[in-house]
């Protein structure tokens, strides 16, 4: 593999191990919205409008920062009742197919989670909630999870063909 690939396999794979790895204590932020969501209703009586919205934020970026990472590792789902019993290079070939629908996939999601964003940042988007939170740092994190996610599948992408031409990275 040209040097420039396996550069990129590194840099991209350390990346997103990395955040992985910072984002997994996020389920512990989550948890002490929820904790205080619960309660701030049971002691003062007036719920926090801003809690499970911040949640829902919160869990968004969990799942999308986490997706890169969760490729990486290979815990995607896949029928592992044929995948296991096929050697390395049949693995490597029906890896090639499917990421390339996962990077289209991604394209497509990236494109319009893009343009959803500057039409959110143009109109001063706002949520319909009482808390009335501002859309865009939500879809800009949904974006770079996003990318991640597609610069990890490329990374896939790259180690697959590694494979298939007999020197695995």
């Amino acid at each position: 593999m040209p040097t420039i690939a396996k550069t990129y396999v590194r840099v991209v794979d350390r990346f997103n191990y990395l955040v992985g790895r910072v984002v997994m204590c996020g389920i512990f932020v989550l948890m002490a919205v929820l904790m205080w969501s619960t309660f701030s209703k049971q002691a003062f009586i007036i719920p926090s409008y801003w809690a499970l919205e911040m949640a829902q934020y919160i869990l968004v970026a969990y799942y999308l920062f986490g997706g890169a990472y969760s490729i990486q590792l290979g815990a995607n789902v896949r029928m592992d009742l044929f995948y296991d019993n096929w050697s390395t290079r049949k693995k490597a070939w029906i890896d090639c197919f499917t990421v390339f629908m996962l990077i289209f996939y991604l394209g497509v999601m990236l494109y319009g989670g893009i343009d959803s964003m500057v039409c959110s940042i143009e109109t001063n988007q706002r949520s319909a909630s009482l808390w009335r939170s501002y859309i865009w740092p939500v879809k800009a994190v949904m974006c770079t999870g996003i990318a991640m996610m597609l610069l990890q599948a490329i990374s896939k992408l790259i180690k697959d063909v590694a494979t298939l031409r007999g020197k695995p990275l």
